[in-house]
Order: structure tokens, then sequence, then C-alpha cells
């Protein structure tokens, strides 16, 4: 999943692969809440799964695939 995830940011937000680890804040990437919000929404589309994220503090790549992970299984 995670593989995935930084692949479809540095394709639709237009950020390097290499700049993205599991450590990598949105905000150190200047990834702004929307671009969050439609990145959930094309996952939960193309996954076919609801991620309800309102509760969840999730600031990393890495965190943001654990949780998708966990919706998954």
């Amino acid at each position: 999943m995670y593989e995935k995830l930084v692949s479809y940011a540095a394709k639709q937000l237009e950020l390097n692969v290499d700049e993205i680890t599991p450590d990598s804040t949105f905000e150190s990437l200047g990834v702004d809440s929307l671009d969050i919000v439609e990145m959930i929404m094309d996952l939960e589309s193309e996954l076919g799964v609801e991620l309800e994220m309102e509760d969840q503090k999730i600031t990393t790549f890495g965190e943001l695939a654990e949780f998708i992970e966990s919706k998954l299984n």
C-alpha cells in the first residue's frame, strides 16, 4: 500500500518520489488538506473501501498507508 500511495502522490501532487519516505509529513512536502481529501477520495474509489479519517491524527505517508491497510483487512 505504501508504494501505491507514494506513486499516486508523486504523480497527482507533482512530488519527487525520492523525497517521499514513510516519515515524510504532508506539511513538509507541501501537501495541503485539500490534496489529502482528493487523494483519499481517489483511493476510496480505486480500492472500493470507505476511509473515514475524521478522528484520525495522520500526519505522515507511513501512517496513512498503515491506516489504509487496516481498513482493507
